[in-house]
């Protein structure tokens, strides 16, 4: 299961739509680790400034790596994620996650990131079974 839901969500959900607030709140006590990656991630970009802040240390462990997985994989976690937090997110290789600013100016920086260049450029051995 991705989430652990509460039955009062779960019956919002049931009932219609749910409100994104609880929803993000189910994420963030859901997925601890995918958490603390994008927030942090984004402390940095507004910290350090930039077209983007990302991380490129492999997860501690499988259950970290699956949190950052479902995370992101998701439509709908992946982009209340990107409401909340007011920047947009990118993804290789089973962790290296980035935040990037809404601002348009980066675009291009962000095209290039999700490039398939890219994307082989950043393959390493250790990385082939993650």
């Amino acid at each position: 299961m991705s989430l652990d839901v509460s039955p009062a969500l779960l019956e919002q959900a049931e009932r219609g739509e749910v409100d994104e607030a609880a929803f993000v709140d189910c994420v963030r006590t859901s997925l601890p680790y995918a958490w603390e990656m994008i927030s942090s991630l984004v402390a940095q970009l507004k910290v350090d400034g930039g077209a983007f802040a990302d991380n490129q240390t492999p997860p501690p462990d499988e259950q970290a790596r699956g949190q950052l997985l479902r995370a992101l994989a998701s439509d709908a976690i992946r982009g209340a994620l990107q409401r909340h937090f007011g920047v947009r997110l990118a993804f290789q290789n089973c962790h290296r996650v980035a935040v990037f600013p809404l601002d348009s100016s980066v675009d291009e920086t962000l095209a290039r990131f999700t490039s398939a260049r890219n994307q082989l450029l950043n393959q390493s051995p250790e990385l082939r079974d993650c």
